[in-house]
């Protein structure tokens, strides 16, 4: 009777064949150890790191030339990102069973953004009430079956990214709007940036192990001495406000940011994906940008109204 059990010569047999396989060339048969090399282009926080910074580059680069260029087109541009964050979040909803309505959730974006920019923040909130009133008539017309989950989905969506956008469009409606948002947006990337440098030179204790396990508490350290030390530059320097008001608003906006990174990928834990989407390589989607920008836009515009307030 033959043995059930592999002998020890079929075994060492069986290793030196996955051997060759890995090193062999899938197309040319031949011995090729570049194969190896895409691995090697992951930092050890997960990123294509490359790819990560020719992106950031890019966006940083079209984000300051369209706020010198006119408001209008940097608040054009906001736009299509958070159009492809309402698109992303929900497809991914969809993963779940939530089936959000596409044309209200878009159309009430548009609108809580432009609302903001030309009618403040009561525009805002009236616009948002009525983006979700829109989901549920929308939803209903389509039958009850299921009707609760998905106007609550579509309202989530509204709210998030939707109205927290929105307060970049009141950001920049200000006089001195364009150095409003420059400041927001560099102390925001700033959090991501010390987080990222603290957490692989020094990463040693998990923050939330379970829903994000590369982010440390040596980064979160990271991301609040980069936010204080933006903040406080910027306002000082491109606002005219008080230096010691950058400290308590690069605290707070590395705990908003370090906040709303946890809530997305909370979000894709549950809903079982790596990533929101590939449209930004090394990042993701664009939500994966987003998510933190999202919180530290209402914490910005408020610590800015109260620091610096518009004259």
């Amino acid at each position: 009777m033959t043995s059930p059990y592999p002998t020890r010569r079929e075994l060492r047999e069986s290793r030196a064949a996955g051997s060759t396989a890995v090193a062999d060339d899938s197309s040319g048969g031949g011995t090729d150890r570049r194969r190896a090399a895409p691995a090697a282009k992951t930092s050890r926080a997960g990123r294509n790191l490359p790819a990560a910074i020719a992106v950031g580059v890019t966006l940083g680069a079209l984000v300051i030339v369209s706020l010198v260029v006119a408001k209008e087109l940097f608040l054009g541009i906001v736009a299509v990102a958070v159009g492809f964050g309402v698109w992303e979040l929900r497809k991914a909803l969809a993963q779940a069973g939530i089936h959000v309505p596409l044309v209200p959730s878009m159309v009430g974006m548009v609108s809580m953004l432009g609302s903001a920019f030309w009618g403040g923040a009561q525009a805002l909130a009236v616009t948002f009430g009525l983006t979700c009133v829109g989901v549920l008539l929308w939803r209903v017309a389509d039958g009850v079956k299921d009707a609760v989950r998905d106007v609550a989905g579509g309202m989530f969506v509204a709210l998030y990214p939707s109205f927290l956008a929105g307060f970049a469009a009141l950001l920049l409606a200000a006089d001195d709007g364009v150095a409003r948002v420059i400041v927001f947006i560099l102390v925001t990337v700033l959090s991501d940036i010390g987080g990222y440098v603290f957490g692989v030179l020094w990463g040693r204790h998990p923050m939330a192990p379970s829903v994000s396990p590369k982010k440390s508490w040596e980064g979160f350290t990271g991301s609040v001495l980069a936010c204080m030390l933006g903040a406080s530059l910027g306002i000082s320097l491109g606002l005219h406000g008080p230096w010691w008001a950058g400290i308590l608003m690069g605290a707070a906006v590395a705990i908003g940011a370090t906040v709303g990174d946890l809530t997305e990928s909370t979000i894709k834990r549950d809903l079982g994906i790596k990533d929101m989407s590939h449209i930004l390589p090394g990042h993701g989607g664009v939500m994966d940008r987003l998510d933190s920008l999202l919180v530290t836009a209402p914490l910005s515009w408020a610590l800015l109204m109260v620091f610096v307030p518009i004259q």
